[in-house]
């Protein structure tokens, strides 16, 4: 158990480059404070505790704003900056050494019965904002944009992007939606879609009214060789 503390607090230290020492992560981040209760819950969750397990998820919830289901499985090394208004529903799953922001929500798209919130792999980062809805997977080393919403299964190595989110890099190697990706300047391929659209239609305008000025020309051309 001290072993798994240790390597949590190092793991925010790590990431967190406002922390200072592992005594204040343990005593003042919420992050840890939610992890820790959802160890507790989920174990009372698994020897079917469930009232008791849904308590202290509550209890968790009402502290420090983060809500994880008791039933959800984390893994290990998991830092939560800010956390803030996190929702992680009771099928979602969370591989080892993510990084999840505020506002992230790992939720389900309706009322199915089993499997119905998603799986995220390793090293992922779910960035501020953040919904990931349905149960599918985002493979290792993903990246989710701030207010990506994404409904569909993402890659490994991959950067998703966008409402509904696209992916917009995999491995290094972008693809056609951007240029250059990273987590504060990223372009959304939606609104790139819409501005090519946008510069398309504002073209054929201008073809139009060149030929609506040229037919007029060639019509009053016409009226002055009639009159003469």
């Amino acid at each position: 158990m001290f072993k798994s503390l240790n390597e949590l607090l190092e793991a925010y230290q790590r990431r967190d480059p406002a922390a200072r020492s592992k005594l204040e992560i343990f005593l003042l981040y919420q992050g840890v404070h939610a992890t820790l209760y959802h160890r507790l819950a989920h174990w009372l969750y698994c020897h079917h505790f469930r009232f008791l397990a849904r308590f202290v998820s509550q209890w968790s919830r009402f502290w420090t704003g983060i809500e994880i289901h008791p039933g959800a499985k984390i893994g290990r090394r998991l830092v939560i900056d800010h956390g803030m208004g996190i929702v992680i529903g009771e099928t979602a799953e969370v591989g080892d050494d993510c990084l999840i922001y505020h506002g992230v929500t790992l939720g389900g798209t309706g009322k199915d019965q089993g499997k119905r919130h998603p799986t995220i792999g390793n090293n992922v980062l779910l960035s501020c904002g953040a919904k990931v809805l349905g149960p599918f997977k985002v493979g290792d080393n993903a990246r989710i944009a701030a207010n990506a919403v994404v409904l569909t299964e993402v890659p490994a190595d991959a950067t998703a992007v966008g409402v509904p989110a696209q992916v917009v890099r995999i491995a290094g190697r972008v693809t056609h939606y951007a240029d250059e990706v990273d987590q504060t300047s990223v372009e959304n391929p939606t609104l790139e879609r819409l501005s090519a659209l946008s510069a398309r239609l504002d073209m054929v305008e201008r073809l139009l009214d060149e030929q609506y000025l040229r037919q007029r020309e060639t019509v009053a051309v016409g009226k002055d060789t009639a009159a003469n």
